[in-house]
C-alpha cells in the first residue's frame, strides 16, 4: 500500500515506439496513477537515471521497465550499471522483453533484476500482463520513497 498519493514515475526503456505505446495504453487502462517516461536505448536510460544532459532535473523513477535488445547499449549493460551504482541499485527493474531464453533469464537475475517478464505477442495478453505488473508494483509492493531532491 502506498504511503502517499503521488503518482508513480515509471521509466520505460524501449526502442520500439509501438511497444511503448502499448505500455502507455495498458497503464492508462489500469487506472494506476502513473507518469510514464521513455528512454529509447540504454545510453538514454543511464543519462536519464543519472540526470545528465537533457535529463538534468528529471525525477528519479519509482520503477524501471527494461527491454534487453536495444541499440547503443543493451539491457544487460544497463542492468549491470544500475546494479553497480550505489545511487541507483535500489531501483526495482523489471525486464520486459521478447527473449525467452533461459540464458537471458539467468543472466538478468544474476545482475539482480527484480523480475523478468516475457512480452506476449497477443495484444490482449500483453495488456493483461502489464495490468498484473501494474497491480503488483504500483499497488501492492512497497517501493522506497525518492530521496529529497531526486
Amino acid at each position: 500500500m502506498r504511503r502517499n498519493n503521488r503518482p508513480r514515475n515509471v521509466l520505460v526503456v524501449e526502442d520500439n515506439a509501438d511497444d511503448f505505446e502499448l505500455a502507455r495504453l495498458a497503464f492508462a487502462a489500469s487506472g494506476c496513477d502513473a507518469i510514464l517516461h521513455c528512454a529509447r536505448d540504454g545510453r538514454e536510460c543511464m543519462n536519464y537515471l543519472r540526470q545528465q544532459g537533457p535529463f538534468a532535473g528529471a525525477c528519479m523513477p519509482d520503477l524501471v521497465l527494461l527491454d534487453i535488445n536495444m541499440p547503443q547499449m543493451d539491457g544487460f549493460a544497463v542492468m549491470a550499471e544500475i546494479a553497480a551504482d550505489a545511487k541507483l541499485n535500489h531501483l526495482p527493474v523489471i525486464v520486459l522483453t521478447t527473449s525467452d531464453t533461459e540464458n537471458d533469464v539467468l543472466r538478468m537475475h544474476r545482475l539482480r533484476c527484480s523480475a523478468y517478464v516475457v512480452k506476449p505477442a497477443d495484444f490482449n495478453e500483453f495488456t493483461r500482463t502489464i495490468g498484473a505488473l501494474i497491480e503488483f508494483w504500483c499497488s501492492t509492493a512497497r517501493l522506497p520513497e525518492p530521496a529529497p531532491g531526486s
